[in-house]
């Protein structure tokens, strides 16, 4: 373990069901760039031991494994406790947690306890003549902010994807501390982690996604996103989560920080704004068109062909002119 009173970055993995998710090293790519000081990763679990040893050894950082028996499963209230009495002995700098439904859960309320700055969202580091600025985005992505904390403490949440992952040849002796908690549940108790019924392989496997946002205005237009689709082979009709949690579509066909992550040939985005936690999830499709009224949305920023017009009018000419032209391979 670090020595308590240096300058250092805490990192807080993140994982399910035993294994590490890529994330966590994608974090620990972020407290690097940072530049803080030293960097050490936190597990916490009711089997973190054998998690902080993997991380150690992938990084090459130390690792310390807070153990608790109910945390075999994630719980919020036991994480901004066990985290705050652990990271106010660690003294941490900064605190990087993932930009994911778990680190919005319990990191606000982590800075609370710890009484430190909190940044969300954040997409790249810079350094400026006034100090360390970290980027992003707001407003559906339509504008990119600088933060500069001027805390002693800064927990922030790291967008999924904006860093590359350093990983080394996994040969490195694990510099584990371990630490167990005796902490009980008091405001919430968990019950069962019920898994979905059906996983989103379709779109995993399709060369072509046609999805819907909240520009198609009424679950009648979807109609002609699942027409556009039908044009092509290997093609799924997806959508941004605002057409999910309405209901428009199964949360299965959902793409994006909290639904699928794809790479298709091609990606139809209809009606969709071009928000960070829609995009997270489709920006390594090989091409991408946007179609929205909005001359200022900020999926423009990622399209390689951008099309301004409401979708009825233009879904209806693609179709016409594909059909003219005759089959698609």
């Amino acid at each position: 373990m670090v020595n308590k009173g240096q300058k250092k970055a805490a990192v807080i993995a993140e994982h399910s069901q035993g294994r590490v998710w890529p994330v966590t090293y994608e974090l620990i790519r972020a407290a690097e760039e940072i530049g803080a000081g030293p960097v050490e990763a936190v597990v916490l679990g009711d089997q973190a031991e054998a998690m902080a040893e993997e991380i150690s050894r992938v990084s090459g950082l130390p690792a310390t494994a807070a153990v608790n028996r109910h945390l075999g499963v994630y719980h919020g209230e036991l994480y901004k406790e066990i985290l705050g009495r652990l990271l106010s002995e660690l003294n941490p700098a900064f605190v990087c947690l993932a930009h994911t439904s778990r680190g919005l859960d319990y990191g606000p309320g982590l800075a609370v306890r710890l009484g430190a700055a909190c940044i969300t969202g954040v997409e790249r580091i810079k350094r400026t003549e006034q100090g360390l600025s970290l980027t992003r985005t707001m407003f559906g992505g339509k504008v990119s902010a600088d933060v500069r904390p001027t805390a002693a403490t800064t927990v922030l949440t790291v967008q999924p994807g904006a860093f590359k992952a350093r990983l080394s040849d996994h040969s490195h002796q694990p510099q584990v501390a371990v630490r167990r908690f005796d902490d009980e549940p008091r405001s919430s108790k968990f019950l069962e982690v019920k898994k979905a019924r059906e996983s989103d392989a379709a779109l995993n496997q399709a060369e072509v996604i046609v999805a819907a946002g909240r520009g198609v205005g009424k679950p009648e237009n979807l109609d002609l996103v699942r027409r556009l689709a039908a044009m092509f082979p290997k093609a799924a009709v997806a959508g941004s989560r605002p057409i999910c949690d309405s209901g428009w579509l199964e949360y299965k066909r959902q793409v994006g920080q909290t639904g699928a992550t794809v790479s298709p040939r091609l990606y139809l985005a209809c009606g969709i704004s071009g928000a960070r936690q829609h995009t997270i999830g489709m920006q390594d499709a090989d091409f991408i068109v946007a179609v929205s009224t909005d001359p200022k949305a900020a999926i423009f920023n990622l399209a390689d062909v951008c099309i301004v017009e409401d979708l009825t009018a233009f879904i209806p000419v693609l179709i016409e002119e594909m059909e003219r032209a005759g089959s698609i391979s």
